[in-house]
């Protein structure tokens, strides 16, 4: 049997039917999504290989395979299926490294829904976390096997640390862990932790967002100071295919905003032999796309003043879409300002990629507020190279960079942030007028396509005291949740058959529960709303009648 056994967190293996943004379900409270709607929009997890392995895994637990596969035979690391996880531990298992995303419910997202809807019930996230914990430590009961947890959503025990004694993690880590993962296994397994490299504790920020590090007994990181993120060639490439053909580009993102740990970590680039290498392990597998990760893509390669470099742009899409069996690509993250200002740019990448009506590219955007004073405030790095004021309005930048996507078939998925530091009622209802002013947009005869996800940034002592309530929110912040869902109950009904996938009574099934989800999803917030006492036809038309309106589109051209 396999000395390490690697896990990936179940709501990170479904396919959600292939509908944009259903991968966001398990954020919802578990009493307001029946069970029986969720396992059926959840869609299919990944199948299992013949020898009970995973077919596909989270890119996190790829990345995690192949360095401990450097130093370490392919018998001794396993990833198995959901299905098949008490095949492979047993006496010979040493450590079960498990990567989670969002364990306790507690991210922003997550928080949107529990804080709007006041529920007490675990959201969805949370009852598959624990379901998975359970049927890990049935399966390592009886054996020496220690249990380890990390990856991105590792910060929420620092706030919880009590949830690692009920499901008896022995370990959580924090931090990158390419280039020493296989020491970090072997010296987990032998209670011989070398101090020189790791540290008892965790990295956190204060509110001035300055990195501190604090002990504490179940946590283990990289030693402060000394090799705190690998270097480009210590990141191993993947062996095995990944979840949504996911493929990272780059790590770090270097734009400074004041509520991303992303901007602390350095850049790194990957060249381009790097990237098709790891699609053609997915290719091999199958797979047609190649989804491109990073944190912002138009930061590739980028100038000194964040000029995007489109040449190399142009390089890396070119060189994907050259991979005999690559189909189709598209990138996980990017900021609006480039696509405002840059509009030929976008028309080359579109033409590569082969954007057109039956082939959106997708996008994540974080907008974060239609606020221009706290786009000022918490990210005035967000529009280069162009600036506020000399190059136009927040609200313009926005509104321009939305119309020259959707001219060349880029759909962005907006987030946008509601209780951030500084905020007023009068940014929030900035945020109303200008998700307004997008939904009632058009280019070419053909409606603003995007989407819009509030999420909720609430205070640390708040989350511990786990006081969640509808009433810390603000009439304003509503309006802002009211916007949002209003907007894409509009999208699920337009678009929620042609984004489908499977069957036509599949497609069917599907696009009418979305399409009567958004709607239904509306309503209720839309009650919460005039229970709160919002004015809901003001929520409808703010920004729409005169007030806070995008006077003209700019005229904004750097080809």
């Amino acid at each position: 049997m396999a000395k390490y056994v690697l896990v990936s967190d179940l709501t990170l293996l479904y396919n959600y039917r292939n509908f944009p943004l259903l991968d966001f379900l398990p954020c919802a409270p578990s009493d307001s999504v029946p069970g029986f709607i969720y396992s059926f929009l959840k869609g299919k997890e990944s199948p299992p290989m013949d020898n009970g392995e995973a077919m596909y895994s989270t890119y996190t637990i790829r990345k995690l395979e192949a360095s401990l596969l450097r130093e370490n035979k392919r018998e001794d690391v396993a990833v198995p299926h959901f299905d098949y996880i008490e095949n492979f531990i047993d006496s010979d298992t040493e450590v079960i490294g498990v990567s989670t995303m969002d364990p306790l419910g507690l991210g922003p997202l997550t928080m949107s829904y529990t804080v709007l809807f006041g529920s007490d019930s675990y959201p969805w996230v949370r009852k598959e976390w624990e379901k998975l914990m359970t049927r890990i430590n049935r399966a390592r009961k009886g054996t020496r096997a220690k249990l380890m947890v990390g990856g991105p959503g590792v910060w929420e025990f620092t706030i919880m640390p009590e949830e690692l004694e009920k499901f008896d993690v022995d370990y959580a880590f924090q931090g990158e862990a390419d280039d020493i993962a296989p020491q970090l296994f072997s010296q987990v397994a032998d209670a011989s932790i070398d101090r020189n490299l790791f540290f008892d504790g965790y990295m956190s920020y204060d509110e001035s967002f300055t990195r501190f590090f604090k002990p504490q007994s179940r946590f283990i990181s990289r030693r402060p100071g000394i090799r705190m993120y690998p270097t480009l060639d210590q990141i191993p490439d993947i062996v095995r295919p990944t979840m949504k053909d996911l493929t990272e580009v780059m790590r770090g993102c270097g734009v400074g905003c004041d509520f991303c740990e992303v901007t602390l970590r350095p850049l790194r680039y990957y060249p381009l032999e790097k990237i098709k290498r790891e699609i053609e392990v997915n290719v091999k597998a199958g797979s047609h796309s190649a989804w491109l990760h990073s944190d912002e893509i138009f930061a590739y390669r980028h100038g000194t003043r964040f000029e995007p470099n489109v040449e190399a742009l142009v390089e890396l899409f070119s060189g994907v879409m050259s991979i005999p069996g690559v189909w189709h690509t598209n990138p996980t993250h990017g900021r609006i300002s480039i696509p405002a200002g840059y509009p030929e740019l976008m028309k080359k990448l579109s033409s590569i990629m082969k954007a057109g009506p039956d082939n959106w590219i997708g996008i994540q955007v974080g907008l974060e507020t239609g606020s221009e004073r706290l786009a000022k405030i918490h990210m005035p790095n967000k529009t280069l190279p162009l600036k506020i004021g000399a190059d136009g309005s927040w609200q313009e930048i926005v509104w321009k960079g939305v119309y020259n996507m959707n001219l060349y078939y880029w759909r962005p998925a907006f987030t946008v942030q509601v209780g951030q530091s500084a905020e007023t009622d009068e940014d929030n209802w900035d945020t109303v007028a200008l998700i307004n002013q997008l939904s009632n947009s058009e280019v070419n005869g053909r409606p603003f396509e995007f989407t819009v996800t509030p999420m909720q940034n609430v205070p640390l002592g708040m989350i511990k005291s786990k006081r969640f309530t509808v009433d810390i929110l603000t009439e304003a912040q509503l309006a802002v949740y009211y916007a949002s869902y209003r907007h894409l109950a509009k999208m699920a009904a337009r678009d929620a058959y042609s984004e489908g996938s499977g069957n036509f009574l599949s497609k069917m099934g599907a696009s009418g529960i979305i399409s009567f989800g958004g709607w239904v999803m509306m309503k209720v917030v839309e009650s919460i709303c005039k229970k709160r006492g919002l004015d809901i036809e003001k929520a409808k038309n703010y920004g729409l009648n005169g007030r806070k309106t995008i006077v003209s589109p700019l005229q904004l051209v750097h080809n």
